[in-house]
């Protein structure tokens, strides 16, 4: 792909070339461009007064001698003698002998220019490069949409055989088009696939967020920005099978990124920690709600694993208060969101200097970690302590929550009864009970004159 690129700059730094070149030859042809044709006026000039026959004595007598032949040619009319005719012109006084002389004809010189055959391709060079673009960008589209698709199918036909060793159904979202099962195609650079069926989990969702390699756009930015291709896998963990804790290791600039934007994670895990600590490398950290459940999860198989598959590990996220991502301070909200249970890995691919098949059977040991941290947290209870604090902290959370949405809740309880008078008062006049609207407006001006009147405290002596 690379190789592709640098053909593709060095072929637009040839045609830019090219047309400045170009530019320059056709300034310097323009100002000796008439040169040529006075020239040629020069040389065809004499050529052609020469073969115009004059008008002689011997020409109106009509004969031709010839070497070879004689020729009798047949008296033809000048094209003056209508000058010489006294009934064309009206008003012509024909004793002033005012005759045009055939001597003095004007002789009129018929340059013949030539056709411009030379073909000036400078004229088209915008033209030339936009469809030079255009061909760029679709044979980069085809291959870049081939190159997807095969990375995807590589990894579905590499651990098909474990997901259907851990999940009943593989691929069968339940939508009619997925029948076949197997990956579902959303963009060509991404696809999922959904596996349900297995204890403690109620499904578990696989997206293949590859590089947009069929955007030429996207190729070039990243030459800038490189990007990964990643496995982003989603486990919905049973209600019962998962004990209330927050729990994420990531490297630092996701950790960074995921502390600032997710809900559950900027309020329950605010202080990030080395993975030193924890026996990780130094490129991971970890965000903890409670510090029992770094030292549960991290064991000593997961910890060799992240020690070993470190360039391949985004993040890992545990969660039983994932709601998505925070919400903007535009969105007013009136409730806390719903939240799930959720078990999130993000994982790259490492493509660079591999092959397609050793970069997939190089990922296999960690979704072989995905399924024994689903056992790990099933199987995982916090103690009396840590659930006091979890308890807390998710009351404060709550506490918090009301008190910045107080405003906003008042606002939509105080909306909500002024629609149900608006209905109320529609029923009353829709009724052709004038004592009744009577009652009805008498008792809406009392309410309104109790509103509006001050409020006093009442002492008691």
């Amino acid at each position: 792909m690379r190789l592709f690129l640098g053909l593709v700059i060095i072929h637009i730094a040839l045609v830019g070339t090219h047309v400045w070149a170009s530019s320059h030859y056709r300034d310097e042809m323009e100002d000796s461009e008439f040169a040529e044709f006075e020239d040629f006026e020069e040389d065809e000039g004499a050529t052609i007064e020469s073969n115009i026959p004059s008008h002689s004595s011997e020409n109106r007598e009509g004969i031709v001698q010839d070497d070879d032949d004689i020729a009798v040619v047949e008296d033809e009319e000048s094209e003056f003698d209508h000058f010489q005719d006294d009934e064309e012109f009206e008003g012509y006084d024909s004793d002033r002998g005012n005759k045009i002389d055939d001597k003095e004809a004007p002789k009129i010189t018929i340059t013949k220019v030539p056709l411009h055959l030379r073909s000036n391709w400078d004229s088209f060079y915008l033209e030339m490069l936009m469809i030079t673009g255009l061909i760029v960008y679709f044979l980069n589209f085809f291959a870049g949409r081939t190159k997807n698709y095969k990375l995807a199918n590589a990894w579905y036909t590499t651990h098909k055989s474990l997901l259907e060793e851990n999940f009943s159904l593989v691929g069968d979202d339940g939508r009619v088009e997925n029948e076949a099962g197997g990956l579902m195609k959303d963009s060509d650079s991404q696809y999922t696939l959904w596996c349900s069926g297995r204890t403690c989990c109620e499904g578990m969702l696989v997206e293949l967020k590859l590089i947009k390699r069929q955007d030429l756009v996207a190729v070039i930015a990243q030459l800038m920005r490189p990007l990964q291709d990643q496995v982003h896998i989603h486990v919905d963990m049973a209600k019962d099978e998962m004990d209330s804790f927050v729990f994420c290791v990531a490297t630092k600039k996701t950790a960074v990124r995921l502390a600032k934007d997710m809900a559950d994670v900027s309020a329950y895990c605010p202080e990030r920690r080395p993975g030193d600590k924890f026996g990780l490398p130094s490129s991971l950290n970890v965000l903890s709600e409670i510090s029992e459940v770094s030292t549960s999860i991290l064991d000593s198989k997961v910890v060799a694993a992240l020690n070993k598959y470190t360039d391949l590990i985004d993040y890992i996220h545990f969660s039983d208060q994932f709601s998505g991502p925070k919400q903007t301070e535009e969105t007013t909200l009136v409730k806390l969101p719903d939240v799930k249970k959720v078990l999130m890995f993000g994982l790259n691919i490492p493509l660079k200097g591999k092959t397609t098949q050793e970069a997939m059977d190089q990922m296999k040991p960690l979704m072989q970690l995905i399924f024994y941290c689903m056992e790990k947290v099933k199987r995982f209870r916090l103690s009396k302590e840590g659930k006091n604090k979890a308890d807390k902290n998710r009351l404060r959370v709550e506490e918090m929550f009301l008190k910045t949405t107080h405003a906003a809740r008042a606002e939509a309880a105080a909306a909500r009864r002024e629609e149900k008078r608006r209905q109320e008062k529609e029923r009353i006049l829709q009724e052709d009970d004038p004592e009744k609207q009577r009652k009805w407006e008498e008792r809406e001006m009392k309410r309104q004159m109790k509103k509006k009147a001050p409020k006093m405290k009442q002492l008691k002596v």
